[in-house]
């Protein structure tokens, strides 16, 4: 039995063993096995994700609802693809610009320009005279080339500069409405028969280099942006930010004129010298700007603006004031008498503001000083396809505190060979009003209206200087003599005197169709009209030098024109391509 045992216990022994290396060896054969089936699975799949891969680089891929919605008749098979961004840029660098040209016509206009951003009379000018149809340039917006830049230089901290010129396309020469009249000097005033003048306009672009910008900075998301040299103004801002049809030479009056944008006068749109802060605090922003002084005579006065804006659900506004020192003016070309008096009446007088005249190096003008003081209010709204501006501006025309002198430097090269320091005896008070709105009858397809509006109240003007003296100053003697010689003149004539109560008006309707990427069509049309003080002086209120004046025995005043229009008008339609880019 014990041997039994013995022989039992050994055969159990040794076959345990043998039992767990064979249940070892399937063990591993499955292993094996399956390890043999997922690198046969895998080597599956990266197949087929090659293929998918190949597939989504041939076909776009389409959302699980966009495929389910390409089975319906009345839906896209395919969403369009995103735009991609195509702008011409080299480490930060970027080259960007406009062309905008076209054909349009005017009731009363003048020949082309080929110096002035806005070559044509859009809106009634003091030369608009007969019919116009031909060439027309800088309709929707003016053309440009600029050359802009954003580099990191710090944590969240960039360097930024932008440099931009405006042009014309059609002799492409740069904007220069300083240029534009010159040019027109000693041509024959507004309202002689036969006038040889084109187009002209004064502009805050006067053929400089980087007539637009030219200005470099830092910027950080956190502390705002701080930047100098030539930018625009904050005034000029809020008309361009706040216009429906905002860069609009042919049918936006506060574009093509540019005083309301320039806080009194068009040259300051744009600001040499200048410093402007910017910071944003949430919804809320906040904005600065100073121009500082050339110093001697010049005018380039000291100019202090400051903005609040804020955004809110579609809703954004904006409210800036601000103070211009030595602002410039320029209404018209030279008269043959002015240019025959600096060729010929040359003097060297001991006084600096009364009595020199001098040798123009580019270029004579006349021109008006004042410091004007500014308040300007807009307002924009968005709600579906449509957007709603509108905005307001009231205006302060003081004479100068810092008279300039013949011979002032002005923008561009140019001097003012006439100076008026004396043309506000009481304070000129104008307001500039708009609305507008713009309705996206398609994703690029837009209808847009606009009306403009500005009012000149009755203010006491003092004499301009004449051929003899070159210059007044401030506080003078008062234009016809007397404030009640200048009311009765009004009275008897709404647009016998600069300074009469009076009125301009423009109403614009345009379509824009952005057929294809960067490249629009646009069409419009605008009625332009002023009235009163300002229509003094225009070619068609006079009926083209025809008119005749009284003796003074009936208003008691002599000069006052009896048969001038007090009202002046045009219309304006036109069409034309812009490409972007």
């Amino acid at each position: 039995m014990k041997r039994t045992f013995i022989t039992a216990a050994a055969i159990l022994a040794f076959a345990a063993p043998a039992a767990h290396a064979d249940e070892l060896t399937d063990v591993q054969a499955q292993a094996k096995q399956l390890r043999e089936q997922m690198t046969k699975r895998l080597a599956d799949l990266e197949k087929r994700q090659k293929a998918l891969e190949a597939q989504q680089k041939a076909v776009p891929t389409i959302s699980p609802v966009d495929a389910m919605a390409a089975d319906l008749p009345y839906k896209a098979a395919v969403k369009a693809k995103p735009v991609e961004n195509d702008d011409i840029c080299v480490k930060g660098i970027c080259v960007y610009g406009n062309f905008d040209m076209g054909f349009a016509s005017q009731t009363h206009g003048a020949p082309y320009s080929a110096f002035a951003g806005g070559p044509l009379d859009y809106a009634i000018q003091k030369n608009s005279s007969g019919s116009y149809s031909g060439v027309a340039a800088n309709l929707m917006s003016t053309s440009f080339i600029g050359l802009r830049g954003k580099q990191e230089i710090g944590d969240n901290l960039y360097a930024v500069f932008n440099l931009q010129t405006l042009f014309n396309p059609a002799s492409g020469m740069n904007a220069n409405g300083t240029g534009s009249l010159v040019q027109n000097n000693g041509l024959g005033g507004a309202t002689t028969i036969g006038t040889l003048t084109n187009a002209y306009g004064d502009s805050s672009k006067g053929g400089q280099l980087f007539n637009n910008a030219a200005y470099f900075g830092i910027s950080s998301p956190t502390y705002g942006t701080f930047t100098m040299g030539r930018q625009s103004s904050l005034t000029s801002d809020l008309v361009v930010n706040y216009d429906a049809l905002s860069g609009s030479n042919a049918w936006s009056l506060i574009t093509y004129e540019g005083a309301t944008g320039g806080g009194g006068v068009t040259e300051n749109r744009i600001l040499d010298n200048s410093y402007e802060y910017r910071l944003n605090v949430g919804p809320v922003r906040l904005a600065a700007e100073a121009q500082l002084r050339n110093g001697g005579n010049s005018a380039t006065g000291n100019a202090f603006l400051g903005d609040v804006g804020f955004d809110y659900m579609g809703f954004s506004m904006d409210v800036v004031g601000g103070k211009v020192y030595d602002a410039l003016s320029v209404g018209a070309p030279l008269s043959s008498s002015q240019v025959g008096a600096l060729t010929t009446s040359q003097s060297t007088g001991t006084n600096p503001i009364t009595g020199t005249a001098i040798t123009c190096s580019l270029g004579c003008m006349s021109g008006t000083i004042s410091d004007d003081t500014i308040f300007q209010i807009a307002a924009r709204y968005t709600i579906g396809p449509w957007k709603f501006y509108g905005g307001y501006e009231h205006l302060w025309f003081d004479n100068p505190n810092n008279p300039l002198s013949p011979g002032a430097f002005a923008q561009g090269g140019y001097n003012l060979a006439y100076v008026n320091n004396n043309n506000y005896l009481s304070t000129r008070n104008q307001d500039a009003f708009w609305v507008g709105v713009k309705y996206a009858i398609t994703p690029a397809l837009d209808i847009i209206g606009s009306y403009y509006g500005i009012r000149q109240h009755f203010f006491q003007q003092g004499a301009s200087p004449g051929t003899a003296v070159f210059a007044n100053t401030p506080g003078g003697a008062a234009n016809l003599g007397s404030v009640a010689a200048q009311q009765a003149a009004c009275a008897a004539n709404s647009a016998s005197q600069s300074n009469c109560n009076g009125g301009e008006d423009m109403v614009s309707l345009v379509v824009d169709w952005r057929f294809a990427r960067h490249v629009d069509v646009f069409a419009g049309v605008a009625y332009s009209q002023r009235n009163g003080g300002l229509a003094n002086g225009f070619a068609t209120s006079n009926n083209n030098g025809l008119a005749t004046t009284t003796t003074g025995t009936t208003v008691g005043v002599s000069g006052i024109c009896a048969t001038c229009a007090t009202t002046v008008s045009s219309w304006n339609p036109g069409v034309g391509l812009r490409y972007q880019f």
